[in-house]
């Protein structure tokens, strides 16, 4: 059987151009002593996140200002400071940059009690480390993830500073500069924030967990799966796209991250079998976005949510799954409509493999992902359940590599049973006998037959999640300005009472306003500032509306979300243009179109809470509510595309979206009449195509 290769590129090979794409900056090309020095300093941070999820020996506010540091001394290793600097080394002064930003992280550990006395009344030292720490942030953020973020906090940091000389009701009272800093660098308000705090705990565990299961073969198992179940329908390789970068999705947080792997396979396999270079990179853009909406492991928002809304990790992940799957609903709805237009077929049968047996081969991978979900489910918090699923995750590996050296059956159904009795050691021994386990695996690898290549695996993983870490850890720690700013001045208020003014006479209205900032927002700024400036400023006042608090924060999040694909600044279709070999600009519009379907699914939860599962929601109501928002992006595309299952015609169109538009308003009797409309219009397309294939 010919069946297609998998895998981005061989172990070994050149990576193509794609991977060229750097989607925080430019990236330093390293070798020799200088790049030992970085990935041992990775490895440190990898160890030192490890040991503060396994035992947590610090207090929370030196546990985040070294997890900046280390983020600080990366970033201007990794870095430079020009994008036109030399990138095969390091000049002194980012040796120096990374070597300060260091060091003045450890001030909170080594004067921990001496701040903790003087809090409020910050002494020379104070505000010097404070300010240098404050400027080393900015500098970080403006190497790694461009100029609009730190100009969007520094207008922030402005306001705090000289927001007591603007006119009328946006001036305040007037802060000095010991304040300002002392609330940015000596508490948890400022860059050591609930953002910072997020990061440094769950955030960087679930992004190793994603390294992990990367190394040890997910993506193949993703995208086997995903050809044999789609790969032969109607457009086949671009809803392998689809269903591949769902499965990515649960892994992994990062909707860029997931192009350029998902991508890599599934963008050239749509352009071989005759979608354009634009719309390949267009659906697989739109798809991964959705992985940061795809529980269990969603994107930094969500465990930033969960901290800020004060509820288990496990609500956000519940109130997400609906719209998770509805979103990708839109996108296969979308691409199955595209191929019918263009008369696009699926893959041929001999070219796509057997789900069951890639399976039943790389069965044992899915089990971290099942742990994980249930332990979330049965109320652990995300740390311990992150934790235990990177700890299987990674016995699971080396246990994998020992195994295939044994010779008969027997031994081996010995050895994993021994493995399992280890591990269940746990239940008296705690986290030491799960170390335990992986300490005699790995020095078993030293001995067996490809186990150093398994150990070398292991060690990229966690350099990858370090480097992985750094983009969210860097935009996590810079908006703690933006929130130490508004928690000072109390500025938030003043836009909440406009859109509390807009919403007594129209709730729509609100809601659109808040779109429209998340979309112009997210133009030039990552989800989570986005998601964090929005929410601070018009979650509070759509819930004094009556919006539900966790819906009126994923009702931010998502838009936060498709801000990520509208240009002119769309990070998930400037990854796809370099490797389908595109104008991102063309694809970031395209994919705005693919995805318009899903713009009606926050709506929908707003006026229909049971679609997050949040109020007293029953069965029946949440399947009418999914029926009702399955048949309005069923419309909603047909009306977008042109074509559903003919042709259709503009005044066919129109019908299709004003359908749409009637069972989304939640207004007395327009489901009864959204409804009849939509039957008339299904009846009368299906006539039309009849007529048409007897004419």
């Amino acid at each position: 059987m010919a069946e297609l290769n998998l895998h981005a590129h061989a172990p070994g090979e050149t990576p193509p151009a794609g991977e060229e794409f750097q989607e925080h900056g430019v990236q330093r090309k390293l070798g020799g002593s200088t790049l030992k020095i970085i990935v041992a300093v990775a490895l440190l941070f990898s160890t030192y996140q490890l040991i503060v999820a396994a035992f947590h020996p610090l207090s929370s506010l030196v546990i985040r200002s070294l997890h900046v540091g280390f983020l600080l001394a990366m970033t201007f290793l990794l870095y430079p400071g020009l994008k036109s600097g030399k990138l095969s080394s390091i000049p002194w002064h980012d040796w120096l940059l990374a070597a300060g930003g260091f060091g003045l992280a450890t001030y909170h550990w080594i004067f921990e009690a001496d701040l903790i006395q003087r809090a409020g009344d910050p002494t020379t030292a104070d505000m010097v480390v404070g300010t240098l720490m404050v400027v080393m942030v900015f500098e970080a953020a403006r190497r790694i993830l461009g100029l609009a973020l730190p100009i969007v906090c520094a207008t922030f940091l402005m306001y705090g500073l000289f927001g007591q000389y603007l006119p009328g009701s946006l001036a305040h009272r007037g802060y000095g500069f010991d304040q300002i800093v002392g609330q940015l660098f000596t508490g948890t308000e400022g860059i050591f924030g609930i953002p910072a705090m997020v990061s440094a705990t769950y955030i960087f565990l679930f992004i190793l967990f994603g390294a992990f299961l990367e190394h040890a073969g997910m993506i193949n198992l993703f995208n086997s799966l995903a050809l044999g179940l789609v790969g032969g329908a109607k457009g086949g390789p671009a809803k392998v796209a689809v269903i591949s970068s769902g499965f990515m999705g649960t892994i992994s947080g990062s909707g860029v991250a997931n192009v350029l792997t998902v991508g890599q396979f599934t963008i050239p396999l749509m352009k071989r079998f005759g979608y354009s270079s634009v719309f390949a990179g267009a659906v697989e853009a739109t798809a991964s976005m959705g992985g940061q909406i795809m529980p269990p492991v969603m994107g930094a928002v969500a465990f930033i949510m969960a901290e800020t809304l004060n509820v288990p990790y496990v609500e956000i992940v519940k109130a997400a799954v609906i719209p998770a799957v509805l979103y990708y609903c839109t996108a296969f709805w979308m691409v199955h409509l595209e191929a019918g237009r263009g008369g696009l077929s699926g893959l041929p049968k001999d070219q796509c493999p057997n789900p069951w047996t890639a399976l039943k081969k790389n069965w044992y991978l899915v089990l971290p992902l099942a742990a994980l979900v249930g332990m979330l489910f049965h109320g652990f918090t995300p740390m311990f359940a992150g934790m235990t699923g990177l700890a299987l995750t990674a016995i699971l590996i080396l246990g994998a590599a020992i195994a295939a050296s044994l010779s008969t059956q027997a031994f081996r159904y010995v050895f994993w049973l021994g493995i399992g009795l280890g591990t269940a050691a746990f239940k008296w021994f705690g986290i030491y006998s799960i170390l335990a386990v992986i300490a005699v695996l790995a020095l078993t690898c030293l001995k067996v037959q490809g186990g150093k290549k398994t150990l070398h695996a292991i060690k990229m993983s966690l350099v990858d999640g370090a480097k992985q870490a750094l983009p969210v850890g860097i935009a996590c720690t810079i908006v703690g300005v933006i929130i130490g700013v508004l928690t000072l001045t109390g500025a938030a208020s003043s836009f909440a009472g406009f859109i509390l003014e807009v919403g007594e006479k129209s709730l729509f209205l609100s809601l659109l306003l808040t779109m429209i900032v998340c979309l112009i927002l997210g133009m030039g700024i990552p989800t989570i500032p986005n998601y964090i400036i929005t929410s601070s400023i018009a979650a509070p006042a759509l819930l004094k509306l009556g919006v539900p608090l966790i819906v009126s924060h994923m009702f931010v999040f998502y838009f936060g979300i498709m801000a990520d694909l509208t240009p002119p600044v769309a990070l998930a279709a400037f990854a796809a243009a370099s490797i389908a070999k595109a104008s991102p600009m063309k694809i970031g519009f395209k994919a705005t179109q693919i995805a318009i379907a899903g713009f009606v699914i926050p709506y929908m939860a707003v006026y229909s809470p049971e679609l997050m599962l949040q109020g007293e929601w029953t069965i029946p109501a949440v399947v009418y509510v999914v029926f009702k928002a399955l048949l309005a992006i069923t419309l909603w595309g047909a009306a977008s595309v042109g074509y559903m299952f003919a042709p259709l015609k503009p005044a066919e169109r129109v019908v299709c979206a004003l359908a749409a538009l009637l069972l989304v308003a939640a207004l007395p009797i327009t489901d009864e009449v959204g409804f009849a409309l939509s039957a008339a219009f299904f009846m009368w397309h299906v006539w039309q195509k009849r007529r048409l294939a007897l004419a």
